[in-house]
Formats: C-alpha cells, structure tokens, sequence
C-alpha cells in the first residue's frame, strides 16, 4: 500500500474534503485527488461518496480511517521523536477512565502530568463502559478489574476494597432487622451483605430506601445519615478516621485492582510510557491511602 496515498486519504477524511484539506495542508488540491484516487483503484473499492461540498466516508472508508489514522500518527511522531533525539514524550494522549477515578484524582494527575510533559496534549473522557480502544483512537484505558483480552496489555497499579460504613448515629441492629441503606443503582428489594470483621464473619440484612448512580452521591447520603453503605475504603478511610462515618467491617469479595491498559499491537510509545510512569508515581505502592490523599475532605 502507498503510504503517502494513504496519509492523504487520512487528510482527506479528518478534513471533510479535498478542498478544506488542500487549505489545511497548503497541498495542491489535484494532488489530494489524484492520491485518493489511485489509492481507491489500487484496492478496488470506494472510499469516499463524493457529491455536493463534502465528501462522506463510505463504510469501507471508516473502517480504514479508524484503523489507520492513530498507526500514520505514531509513525509522525517516531520520526520526529528520532530527529529530537528520542527522548522527549510529544503528541496526542487520549485517555479513558472510569467515573470516580476521574472525580478522585484524574485531574490533578492530568495536570501535573501536563506540566512535566508541556509536549504532549493530554485528553481525558470519563465513562465506565467498555470502549474499543482501536476504534475509538484511545492510547490508554483505566478500568476495575478488566477482563482478560488477548488484544490489550496493561499494569495494575492500585488497589482498594469495599467496606459498610455508617453514620455513627445509626445504630447496628442487635436483633438482626434490616437496616436502611443506600445502594449503588436500583434500590429494590431487602438485601443480605455478608460482612467480615475482627469479630468473624457476619451478614448484614439491609432494606434499600435510596439509589445512586455515583459513589460520591453515596458517600454524601451515607455521611448525611440516611442508611449504610458499600464504599471503596479509599473514599471514606478519612471519614472513619475522623469519627464522620463507623466503619461495619469488609464486604465479602474480590479485592479491587485497576489497570492502565493499551493495545498489545502497538509499540509503547514514549507518552504512554511517560504517563504509566506518571501513575507509578503518584500511587508507588498501589495501596487505598494513596488515592485517598488525593481526596479533599
């Protein structure tokens, strides 16, 4: 495949147009055309319907665009990378990263990040869905316990767990009655969570009255003392420490690891890397009191 042809395919299609992409590019606008053209004839198959001002991308045409347009940006950014000596982290860094990770600590993280690698243009989405980071032109995805994908690689880098916390104005029941609580999600329904403590193992019959979409809804329910709740200990550690909020004792589970992953196919490029060190950094020994610093009180 021609390169060249296809690096202006992708000028073409960021643009919208021969003729914007000719003006941004301050390249002849028949050479743009000619390029696509040969390179639509050499695969057999159209990229573009052409008609009217803009031209829109065929579903074969997307579907190159997505899968070509961030490996032409990191063969750019080699280059210039060599001709600068290597060593400096420079160009787009796209990052996704869960909701209350982002609402904890990704903004202070972006911004000293921003300021140790002033080369490098740091974009942050927050959303805890499943993204395709090929597709969607993501460098760096933050998740909770990912599953496994043959596609990405990654680093765990922190760690946390789940406890029932309360306000020390509600009382443990000694009869075993339900308590209210506030659920993460829909409240329906009486509940059993299952407890462990110094004491033992123990359950917790919980009657839902509230639900929240995020954990900081939560957490604000749970100090205004409406029922218990399940928290990251990261969230509420200073609250216990405080008195604000007793702690019931560790929800029964798996323990909470999240991972920056990346495609396994690409090279890591010198600003994923940079940033994975940036995270090193911040958390060194990936335990719950390093993402609670982050957190103001």
């Amino acid at each position: 495949m021609d390169l060249l042809a296809l690096a202006d395919f992708n000028l073409v299609a960021r643009h919208g147009g021969v003729g914007r992409a000719a003006r941004a590019a301050g390249r002849p606008k028949a050479t743009l055309s000619r390029r696509v053209a040969n390179l639509e004839a050499g695969l057999g198959l159209r990229l573009f319907e052409r008609g009217g001002r803009t031209l829109k991308l065929t579903q074969e045409g997307r579907a190159l665009y997505e899968r070509t347009a961030a490996l032409l940006t990191e063969l750019d950014e080699t280059a210039a990378g060599i001709v600068s000596g290597g060593s400096t982290p420079r160009g787009l860094l796209r990052i996704s990263a869960p909701l209350l990770f982002s609402q904890i600590a990704m903004g202070r993280l972006a911004a000293g990040f921003a300021m140790a690698f002033p080369d490098v243009r740091l974009e942050a989405t927050t959303e805890d869905r499943a993204v395709d980071m090929v597709e969607e032109g993501y460098d760096v995805v933050i998740r909770v316990n990912p599953d496994p994908d043959e596609t990405l690689v990654g680093r765990a880098f922190l760690r946390d767990r789940l406890v029932v916390v309360a306000s020390p104005d509600l009382a443990r029941p000694k009869d075993g009655s339900a308590v209210p609580a506030i659920a993460r999600g829909t409240a329906s329904g009486t509940q059993v969570w299952s407890v462990a403590n110094p004491a033992g193992p123990s359950d917790i019959l919980i009657d839902p009255v509230l639900g929240l979409s995020s954990m900081i809804m939560v957490r604000d329910a749970v100090r205004a003392g409406v029922g218990v709740a399940r928290l990251p200990v990261s969230l509420v550690s200073r609250d216990i420490a405080a008195g604000r909020l007793v702690h019931w004792g560790d929800v029964d589970g798996p323990e909470i690891t999240l991972w920056a992953l990346y495609p396994s196919r690409r090279l890591l490029s010198l600003r994923v890397s940079a940033f994975l060190d940036h995270l090193k950094s911040a958390f060194p020994t990936g335990e719950p009191d390093e993402l609670a610093a982050f957190i103001d009180v």
